[in-house]
C-alpha cells in the first residue's frame, strides 16, 4: 500500500482531485443511465438490457472508489495540516529556548563575575586580616619548611 502512496505523492494535488471527482460523477451517470436503461423501453433493446447489471455493478464501485480516494485525500490534508501547525509550534519553541539560554548564559556570567568579586575580596580580607595576626602567632620553622618542601614539584624534597 505504501508503494502507491509514494506513486501518488509525485502526482500535484489538483490533479488527484480532479481524479477522484471524475470517479465520483461517471459512477453517478453510469448508476443513474444503468436505472433508466432498466426501465420499459430500454429493457427490450437486447444490447442495452443485457448490461444494465453489469453496468450498475461498475458504476457503484467507480463511485465508492471515488468517495474512498476523496476521504483519505482529505485525511491526507488534515494530517498536512497538523503537521504544518506542530511544525510552527516547534519553531516559536527554537525561538523561546534560544532566548531562555541567551538569559541563562547571561545569568552564569554574572553570577560567574560575582563569585571572583567576592572571592577576590576574601582575599583581600584575608591578606589583611592575616598580616596583623601574623606576629602573634607564631608558626615553627619546622611547619613552613615541611609546607614548602611538600609543595616543591619533584626530587627537590
Amino acid at each position: 500500500m505504501w508503494q502507491i502512496q509514494w506513486v501518488l505523492g509525485l502526482i500535484p494535488d489538483n490533479i488527484l482531485i480532479y481524479i477522484y471527482n471524475t470517479f465520483i460523477v461517471i459512477g453517478l451517470i453510469g448508476y443513474i443511465g444503468s436505472k433508466l436503461a432498466s426501465k420499459f423501453p430500454f429493457k427490450y433493446i437486447p444490447i442495452i438490457g443485457q448490461y444494465t447489471t453489469i453496468c450498475e455493478i461498475l458504476s457503484v464501485i467507480l463511485l465508492t472508489l471515488g468517495a474512498w480516494c476523496i476521504g483519505g485525500y482529505n485525511v491526507e490534508m488534515a494530517w498536512r495540516d497538523k503537521t504544518k501547525e506542530v511544525e510552527s509550534k516547534i519553531a516559536l519553541a527554537e525561538v523561546k529556548s534560544k532566548e531562555e539560554n541567551i538569559k541563562i548564559v547571561n545569568k552564569v556570567i554574572t553570577k560567574t563575575e560575582y563569585y571572583k568579586e567576592r572571592g577576590a575580596d576574601i582575599v583581600q580580607f584575608v591578606d589583611r586580616e592575616i598580616t596583623k595576626y601574623d606576629n602573634t602567632c607564631p608558626i615553627p620553622n619546622e611547619v613552613i619548611k615541611a609546607h614548602n618542601d611538600a609543595a616543591m614539584p619533584g626530587d627537590k624534597k
